[in-house]
């Protein structure tokens, strides 16, 4: 068994989907639209579990946007060049909290995605 995606709840499909392949540099690998709901999922390019974007169902869920890690880094993303994606990130817009600091696991960034949800860039 592999992990193959996690629900990313979202207000809205297509700036979702902007922002995860336009600027995260992620492929749209499904995008099938079901009548009620469309089934969307974007993956990171290097391979590995990707998001299934879903728009919320109920009040409860709308307020989960940009805080299903409940305010701690719950998005981990590696490279294997931190200084050419951290450069790259940060000329399309991506807002980082902190500057990079060396870990005893690797240089790591701390970023926000465009809904609040933060996320560490990870690189060797």
């Amino acid at each position: 068994m592999q992990l193959s995606a996690v629900t990313l709840i979202i207000p809205d499909y297509d700036p979702a989907i902007a922002f995860y392949c336009g600027v995260m540099g992620f492929d749209l690998t499904e995008d099938i639209d079901q009548g009620h709901k469309r089934w969307v999922r974007v993956t990171p390019p290097g391979g590995g579990a990707g998001f299934i974007l879903a728009q919320p169902g109920d009040d409860a869920q709308r307020a989960a946007i940009g805080n299903q890690g409940a305010g701690r880094v719950w998005l981990f993303l590696q490279t294997d060049d931190f200084k050419r994606d951290y450069k790259t990130l940060t000329a399309k817009g991506v807002t980082f909290e902190e500057a990079p600091r060396d870990e005893t696991y690797g240089t790591v960034a701390v970023f926000r995605d465009i809904f609040g949800n933060r996320w560490d860039l990870i690189g060797p």
